[in-house]
């Protein structure tokens, strides 16, 4: 069980807004109408949403702390976060799976067993940044669709890596699709001034995850000896 739902709640905890990053030459294909918002204005909206920027660039390192569930099993996790490096341990009946990413190269380790994390993989972690929404890249978007989610509208970014829904009344993040699986925000939490994904509901490759935040630290805790 836990070689199968780490690797995918990774895959949806570090590929949002990698995926936000790839620049798109296809035009976008929705049923919804098209805005007269910019992709510029639906990323500034969820970046003041979230706290304003200047208080989301001040924050030079986080610890999040998560349970995981899954079909009846809960998985601790921790990720520590700085600039584009990242480290983050997931244990579950005893057991521990590692995730290291030094800023140049990266390695999972699971039950002894140390793998290098694919080189097509490294570009995008290295475009990653302390505060996800931070690296969210206007220019991978070329128009903003409307459309509406059980009665609510939303602002959707899409390219040929992703689709994202931002709720146009608050300017947050509400769903979040890719590859690896849809993840829905279900609710947020607010830990100096500034919002993170408090519940997360995940689907991918069969699986269904709930990840819950239960603790936030900012600007402390981490340190360049983490990540190596």
């Amino acid at each position: 069980m836990k070689k199968i739902i780490v690797p995918f709640f990774c895959a949806v905890l570090f590929s949002t807004s990698a995926v936000a990053q790839k620049t798109s030459t296809a035009t976008v294909k929705s049923t919804a109408s098209t805005s007269q918002i910019t992709p510029k204005q639906v990323i500034d909206n969820y970046l003041t949403a979230l706290g304003g920027k200047a208080k989301l660039e001040a924050v030079k390192s986080t610890i999040i702390e998560n349970v995981i569930s899954a079909q009846g099993m809960e998985i601790n996790s921790t990720t520590k976060k700085m600039g584009n490096k990242f480290k983050s341990v997931q244990s579950v009946m005893g057991q521990e799976m590692t995730q290291v990413f030094d800023g140049e190269k990266g390695y999972s380790n699971q039950m002894g067993a140390k793998t290098d994390f694919p080189a097509d993989k490294i570009p995008e972690l290295k475009k990653s940044q302390t505060i996800d929404a931070l690296a969210y890249d206007p220019s991978s978007f070329q128009t903003v669709a409307v459309e509406k989610l059980d009665g609510k509208d939303y602002n959707v970014l899409s390219s040929n890596k992703g689709k994202f829904y931002f709720d146009a009344a608050t300017g947050l993040l509400y769903k979040a699709g890719s590859g690896q699986g849809d993840a829905i925000m279900k609710s947020y939490m607010t830990v100096d001034g500034i919002k993170f994904p408090e519940l997360i509901e995940a689907e991918g490759g069969g699986q269904k995850v709930s990840i819950r935040t239960t603790k936030v630290t900012l600007n402390s805790g981490v340190t360049e000896a983490d990540f190596n």
